[in-house]
């Protein structure tokens, strides 16, 4: 189920990036529109990222921890939130850069606390003062008597705190309990809060709530700071770099018309020459007909009919030479190594930004190029 909600979700992610990358082609270097257009991507990257997240849940695959700086990504999310949050709500902010490292995943943390922002400001019937905080502290044996797991030592505290209607003791026990909601039906499912305790608990921290009836309440999460100030390097919205072009001819095969007609007009772009087909079946009658009129095939891998691996299968029959970039909204069915067993060039998983594919399509038709003259002294 997670995998097929997984391809839908990567299908509409694909879409969102592809079509932000096409507008960003389109407007001014000083309009403001870029910006928004950059907010957009940087949200989209994230929003794939939390798909991986979702599908490695559902496996109960072990997350890697990496020494990260979350003044970065608090940072980050504080950017998000001003373009996203009703202007009535006021953001302060008090982040320590200084504050060191913790091992975390980036991303988690991330959902983390853009989750706990959302629930201050629905608190705050979308009116008040929304107040993010990030520092070192330390905390004592006392401090950690329920979580005996829990070393004492140096911590870096996360806070989110808000003005909002506040709960009262009894709300407090229950709100990281899964389903439990004080939202009106319809407009909360219950597990926002349940998943942040999930990730600080993954993470071997501790997350604790301070709350009054009427004057607010505060979240304050714990990451234990890591010994080592080495950072990983974290993947984020950087501008776009310029991307290769050429003028070769290209099948392009997807079920998705409106991806099709996005990536047609983003690689006619780069000055390809673009053939589309919205059916595997169709794709291999085209290439059938006239082998020789393309000089690299990219197709999806979920399709009815007939599969991209599939369609490579056929392909490749007709011509072993094809290069074939294959691209898919869930990897379980087919994996990196599957694919190059199959002399498959490419292997992506949804969703792919144009940067990406054209760096692929450039690199297989230079690695052709190479290989030509050395194939002709044979």
């Amino acid at each position: 189920m997670a995998g097929g909600i997984a391809h839908d979700f990567n299908n509409i992610l694909t879409a969102i990036l592809g079509n932000a990358e096409l507008a960003l082609d389109y407007i001014p270097e000083n309009s403001p529109a870029r910006n928004c257009l950059d907010l957009i991507r940087e949200a989209g990257i994230r929003a794939s990222d939390l798909v991986r997240q979702i599908l490695s849940f559902s496996r109960k695959a072990d997350q890697e921890l990496l020494p990260i700086q979350p003044s970065v990504v608090v940072k980050e999310v504080v950017k998000l939130l001003r373009s996203t949050i009703p202007t009535t709500v006021e953001i302060r902010q008090n982040i320590d850069p200084e504050c060191g490292t913790t091992l975390a995943d980036p991303t988690q943390i991330h959902q983390v606390l853009m989750n706990l922002c959302a629930n201050a400001v629905y608190a705050m019937e979308e009116k008040g003062v929304l107040e993010i905080c990030l520092e070192l502290t330390t905390l004592g044996a006392d401090d950690l008597t329920h979580r005996p797991d829990m070393m004492p030592g140096a911590y870096i505290r996360l806070s989110v705190g808000d003005t909002g209607s506040g709960m009262d003791e009894q709300t407090t026990k229950r709100i990281f309990d899964p389903f439990f909601t004080t939202k009106e039906v319809g407009r909360g499912t219950g597990m926002g809060l349940a998943v942040v305790h999930g990730i600080v608990t993954a993470h071997q921290g501790m997350i604790a709530v301070d709350s009054t009836p009427g004057q607010g309440t505060t979240f304050n999460v714990y990451f234990a700071k890591a010994d080592s100030e080495e950072v990983a390097p974290m993947e984020t919205g950087q501008p776009l770099p310029t991307v290769p072009t050429g003028n070769e001819r290209i099948l392009f095969v997807d079920d998705d018309e409106g991806l099709v007609n996005m990536w047609k007009m983003i690689l006619d772009g780069l000055g390809y020459h673009v053939a589309t087909k919205t059916s595997s079946q169709e794709a291999l009658e085209v290439f059938s007909s006239q082998p020789e009129a393309f000089d690299l095939v990219i197709t999806d891998q979920t399709m009815p009919g007939m599969t991209g691996v599939e369609l490579a299968q056929e392909l490749m029959g007709i011509r072993p030479d094809i290069p074939i970039i294959l691209y898919t909204g869930y990897s379980s069915k087919v994996s990196i190594k599957e694919a190059q067993d199959m002399k498959i060039r490419k292997f992506f998983v949804k969703p792919v930004e144009a940067r990406q594919l054209a760096m692929a399509i450039r690199e297989i038709f230079d690695e052709n190029k190479a290989l030509r003259p050395m194939l002709s002294s044979l």
